[in-house]
């Protein structure tokens, strides 16, 4: 199966307005995780999420198919990042605690990554993998956001965005003592910041490139007024499920 990249000709966009994860996600995570010596985090983008678990594992081994990504990540002194596919790395034998993937897992070979997986866990180690759906803002906003996500950027998202919308509902999971949980992503943005995480979207990016023009804009024209110049609350409902490999 061919490796999918569709983020490295926005690394820059993508660190500074992609969003991070809340607390309660790692609380937990680690409720969950016996042993603090290694993590993996898998699609590490920017290490978003290898940059949280540093504070908690000795060490951590983040690693992303995109150099350009890697390039812009969070360095701490305990991160060792690597450029490799989901489904081959380098890592020895029964080497991690804890496994993460967040909003990527839907992109991989998912029968070559769990492979992967139990080779690279201790015995017992915990795999978490977790996406976030939509936006959600107000009854009034809304339906522009909806309509720009279905009708105009539709099209040009990748198929296996399905996944996302769905839940990871359809995607195999098969390891021990599974659990799900949701959590909830609370920002206060404002106009420019939320249109600015739009064009983080692999399928905006798509948009620009066949059209030479920012989809994005016509967002802004429809919110200008309703949103005003104060920040909103935006909201990302977060689905995550936990398994002990």
């Amino acid at each position: 199966m061919a490796t999918i990249d569709l983020f490295s000709g926005h690394a820059d966009l993508y660190a500074q307005y992609r969003i991070d994860y809340p607390p309660e996600l790692y609380d937990f995570l680690l409720s969950l995780t016996g042993g603090r010596q290694q993590a993996w985090d898998c699609a590490t983008g920017n290490g978003q999420v290898a940059s949280v678990l540093s504070l908690y594992f000795a060490q951590v081994d983040a690693t992303d198919i995109s150099p350009q990504q890697l390039e812009k990540a969070v360095q701490k002194p305990n991160i060792t990042y690597t450029v490799c596919p989901a489904e081959q790395t380098p890592f020895p034998d029964q080497s991690f605690d804890l496994i993460t993937v967040a909003q990527a897992l839907h992109w991989f070979d998912i029968d070559a990554f769990h492979r992967e997986v139990r080779r690279v866990a201790k015995s017992g180690a915990v795999l978490a993998e977790w996406g976030y759906g939509n936006a959600q803002i107000d009854p009034v906003i809304d339906p522009v956001f909806y309509h720009f996500y279905e009708v105009i950027i539709g099209p040009y998202w990748d198929s296996k965005r399905k996944h996302v919308d769905q839940g990871y509902a359809s995607i195999p999971f098969p390891f021990d003592k599974v659990v799900h949980q949701n959590f909830t992503i609370r920002r206060n943005w404002d106009l420019d910041r939320f249109l600015n995480y739009l064009r983080t979207w692999s399928s905006v990016q798509k948009y620009i490139r066949q059209h030479g023009s920012d989809p994005v804009l016509w967002m802004a024209d429809q919110l200008k007024t309703v949103w005003g110049t104060s920040e909103r609350e935006v909201r990302f409902p977060v689905f995550l499920r936990a398994g002990r490999v």
